[in-house]
């Protein structure tokens, strides 16, 4: 009896942490000032090359931008596409992986419309 409370308890303890690396993995892809926003405007509103996602959200500098989308790139949840252009034209878009995000962020921005007056 003893030795069965005491495997549950392991068991618990490691699904507890298995959550917490789950959960903090996802926080520190998805944790950056403008990522979600960012993954909105390509997923949502059609929204692809650089000039136009940094005047859409306004507040947000050159070099946030910039790095923003690389840490999104460098996740696996955008493309980028460098036309070979001058002046440059570079477009971003969804990975399958991104795409796989979008039901999830659907759900969060229904819960915001909801909960937070959206």
């Amino acid at each position: 009896m003893l030795f069965e409370k005491g495997v549950a308890a392991m068991k618990k303890s490691t699904l507890a942490v298995e959550r917490c690396r789950t959960i903090s993995t996802i926080q520190k892809i998805l944790g950056g000032k403008w990522k979600i926003e960012i993954l909105y405007y390509i997923a949502f509103q059609d929204i692809h090359r650089f000039g136009a996602l940094r005047r859409q959200i306004g507040e947000i500098t050159e070099s946030s931008l910039t790095k923003q989308l690389r840490e999104l790139e460098a996740d696996g949840f955008i493309t980028r596409y460098d036309y070979k252009e001058v002046p440059p034209h570079v477009e971003y878009d969804l990975t399958e992986l991104g795409k796989s995000f979008m039901p999830v962020f659907e759900h969060m921005k229904q819960w915001g419309d909801e909960n937070l007056g959206g």
